[in-house]
């Protein structure tokens, strides 16, 4: 049973009788102590509620934008990794040369933008003046596609909100990949690998870059976190149906079973993080050990 109208528009005792009625089905007739472990051992089974908006269960409305949320931060992440470390140790090992002076100019501007400045303009410059890729959405409104067809024009919708989260994300990690780099070079085992008279790219990458992820891991697992989050602006920019923008507007609705939901999503999330970088560490750096 739904409250349907106001109390304007309704008998006042069957408006008065109903509510009482839909508090005592959804538990908000109890304290809130007794709500948040009555939501607590649902959620350990699995039970995340019913949607107030949706008309379904929370799991069902989150499933296909919790997919498309990490589908394209996975994606992202990788492209990072893949441009961030290579360009952080290139900057570290020629300090002070154009290629880094130049590098550090442009990762400061783009460390001084907001992310959804920096997706505006990309909207403007390749969707709006080039017309190289959509403004918004997940797929092709109104077409029907199978197979490889299908994933290609999901990746297309994909490219303008990528590129925006890489572009947001390369300046402040490689900066930090840099400024690590350039304290672990500084230090005497580095000379005196250089003194035996090892190859530069076995000090650089066997001794240095190791020694450097330590403290990298770190800086890395809360990127990772903060980059989920971080999508719930560019989500909604783009009209893509992840997770932010579930959350966004169930925020605005009330619908208090999703928003619940997604940050319990992200609560696993941060601790599946911390989880992986105390492993990473022993993968590191052999001499820590866990206890």
């Amino acid at each position: 049973m739904m409250l349907e109208g106001s109390r304007e528009t309704m008998d006042p005792e069957l408006y008065d009788r109903m509510y009482q009625d839909m508090r005592e089905q959804l538990g908000l007739d109890k304290p809130i102590y007794v709500q948040y472990f009555s939501w607590m051992s649902n959620l350990l089974r699995g039970e995340f509620g019913v949607s107030s908006v949706y008309k379904q269960k929370v799991i069902n409305v989150i499933k296909t934008p919790m997919m498309s949320t990490i589908r394209l931060n996975i994606v992202s992440l990788v492209i990072v990794f893949l441009i961030t470390i290579p360009l952080g140790i290139a900057t570290a090992v020629r300090k002070g040369s154009v290629f880094d002076n130049v590098v550090q100019v442009l990762t400061i501007i783009g460390y001084s933008l907001p992310g959804f400045i920096i997706a505006i303009l990309f909207i403007f410059v390749f969707a709006v003046k080039l017309r190289l890729f959509p403004i918004s959405g997940v797929s092709t409104p109104g077409v029907e596609l199978t197979g490889w067809a299908y994933h290609l024009d999901r990746a297309y919708y994909m490219v303008l909100p990528i590129t925006v989260m890489v572009f947001s994300s390369l300046a402040g990690i490689v900066r930090y990949v840099r400024a690590t780099m350039i304290d672990t070079l500084t230090m005497d085992y580095i000379r005196t690998a250089r003194a035996k008279g090892l190859r530069e790219k076995v000090v650089i990458y066997s001794h240095a870059f190791r020694n450097a992820m330590i403290p990298f891991m770190t800086i890395l697992i809360s990127w990772f976190v903060s980059i989920f989050s971080g999508s719930v602006v560019i989500e909604n920019i783009f009209l893509y149906n992840g997770m932010g923008r579930i959350m966004f507007q169930s925020l605005m609705q009330q619908d208090f079973m999703v928003v619940l939901a997604m940050q319990m999503f992200y609560v696993i999330l941060s601790l599946t993080g911390y989880l992986i970088m105390d492993l990473a560490y022993v993968l590191v750096d052999p001499r820590v050990k866990l206890s």
